[in-house]
């Protein structure tokens, strides 16, 4: 008998704290007239997400978050993106995105100032750009979201010179063209030269954000410097392309620091093969990039609506073997 007791005592609490909650929030809504609703869309506005590169993992957590929030508020997705790492395919598919009229387009521009033109041209008709991921920074696009990349280089090189005590020569494998890959470049190169004296960054190569590639660059870093400590990845593809080179390099112990967390990178991890990886915040930023067209498409006819922040930092964390086990579950669709 005590134990329904107590039952039907916190089922009175709970009932009571849901009472006083509804009525304070009506009387809210009663004194400030507004209804306190989340405004919804209609499945009929259709709403596209445009990457390169579209085949890979690293999109897949930045669709899911973009999808997530459309079904919040019930609209529809399209996903588009080239199938190769290429400016024109990626102009060309974001012009036929552009002459279907969505009702926004959450864009990771390929590159920081050729596509300029293109996104200048849905604003002008109408169309709600945001870009996420890789930045167009001159663009008429409302807002970025996206990591911070500069930061996360700056990171990435703290990481490394506690992984080789301080001291020896590292090298960088990037994409040169991409702005978010320059950052994480220069806050790398930066830190590293301020913070880390005894530490000598030897070279600075483009791997193409191809595995192939970057594995055979590996091997000629490795070829020209023998004594090489570390290398920074600045994308997935590259990190187990290096790895690949340094696994069948038995005799070698040369640290390697990636970008993201597919599952390639995430089994690199696990085996020891990469240390450690940067993780970006990509589910927020697919999440918010839909959130941030949604409120831009319906700004003209709903005041409640502020403007929105040019720049939102979507966050990193460091993947290591102590934690890799998480980003299975969290990263691993």
């Amino acid at each position: 008998m005590k134990k329904l007791l107590y039952v039907y005592i916190i089922v009175f609490i709970l009932f009571g704290i849901y009472f006083y909650n509804s009525h304070l929030n009506d009387a809210w809504d009663n004194a400030s007239g507004i209804k306190r609703e989340r405004l919804q869309g209609s499945v009929n506005d259709e709403y596209v997400m445009v990457t390169f590169l579209a085949g890979i993992d690293y999109w897949k957590t930045a669709l899911k978050g973009f999808e997530d929030a459309a079904s919040e508020l019930n609209v529809s997705v399209v996903y588009r993106g080239g199938s190769q790492y290429d400016l024109h395919e990626q102009i060309t598919v974001l012009e036929q995105v552009i002459a279907k009229k969505p009702s926004g387009i959450a864009l990771s521009a390929i590159n920081p100032h050729d596509l300029n033109d293109t996104i200048n041209k849905a604003v002008d008709m109408g169309i709600p750009v945001v870009l996420f991921d890789a930045d167009a920074p001159l663009s008429k696009a409302s807002s970025f979201l996206g990591t911070n990349n500069y930061a996360a280089g700056a990171k990435a090189a703290d990481k490394m010179a506690s992984l080789v005590n301080k001291q020896g020569k590292v090298a960088v494998i990037t994409l040169p063209d991409q702005l978010n890959h320059q950052e994480r470049t220069e806050g790398f190169m930066e830190t590293i030269k301020t913070n880390y004296p005894d530490m000598e960054i030897v070279q600075v190569l483009n791997g193409e954000g191809d595995q192939l590639k970057s594995e055979k660059i590996a091997k000629d870093i490795i070829r020209k410097y023998p004594d090489i400590k570390g290398i920074f990845v600045t994308e997935a593809n590259g990190g187990v392309g290096v790895a690949d080179a340094v696994t069948k390099n038995k005799e070698l112990d040369l640290k390697i620091i990636s970008f993201d967390v597919d599952r390639k990178t995430l089994d690199n991890i696990e085996r020891g093969a990469i240390s450690a990886s940067i993780a970006q915040g990509t589910w927020n930023m697919g999440y918010w990039s839909m959130e941030f067209l949604f409120k831009l498409h319906h700004e003209q006819t709903n005041s409640a609506y502020n403007s929105l922040p040019p720049y939102v930092d979507t966050g990193i964390t460091i993947v290591t073997k102590d934690n890799v086990k998480e980003y299975y579950a969290e990263y691993i669709k």
